[in-house]
């Protein structure tokens, strides 16, 4: 996915592309060029492409960052309310906390499917391999957001206390 920085720098370097072909246009009609008029198709066309990723870089992509959230991956989406990301195991409890909220505020969508009155459900787990071969999940805490509500707004986070005591046991 394409960041906003990327996205302005490439808004510049089309909007620059613009203004050559709108030099090439007054040059085409001052020399009185058979292709004038396709200039100007190609001028106006790379001015549209030039403020519509203006737009994109602007305003698409509010993305609020959490400080100590550390990286996930989403695992399971339902497309309404039950999300499972994955986290890496030598996660720390405040860590999880702030990648919970991290997760709610990046999956949290108008687009997605349920009455307002249900909630979105995020689970964190972690893999663990007890023995060679053998791939266990472990799920390490919730968070639930209403869909109707804000981002960042009425959350209930319940951390799994035993399950990150396991984990803790299993990293000594």
């Amino acid at each position: 996915m394409l960041t906003t920085p990327e996205l302005l720098n490439y808004a510049k370097w089309v909007s620059i592309a613009t203004l050559v072909f709108a030099a090439i246009t007054v040059l085409g009609f001052i020399l009185n060029w058979g292709i004038r008029f396709r200039l100007v198709g190609l001028t106006a066309f790379t001015g549209v492409l030039a403020g519509g990723i203006l737009g994109l870089g602007l305003g698409l992509f509010t993305r609020t960052e959490i400080p100590g959230a550390v990286h996930y991956s989403r695992v399971f989406d339902d497309g309404a309310r039950e999300i499972v990301i994955v986290v890496a195991p030598d996660i720390t409890e405040t860590q999880l906390e702030a990648t919970l909220q991290q997760a709610a505020g990046d999956l949290l969508s108008p687009g997605r499917i349920g009455r307002p009155d249900q909630q979105l459900h995020i689970r964190a787990r972690t893999i663990l391999h007890p023995q060679s071969g053998v791939s266990q999940p472990l799920y390490l805490g919730e968070i639930k957001q209403s869909l109707a509500q804000q981002k960042g707004s009425n959350l209930e986070i319940n951390l799994f206390s035993e399950a990150i005591a396991e984990l803790e046991q299993i990293r000594s």
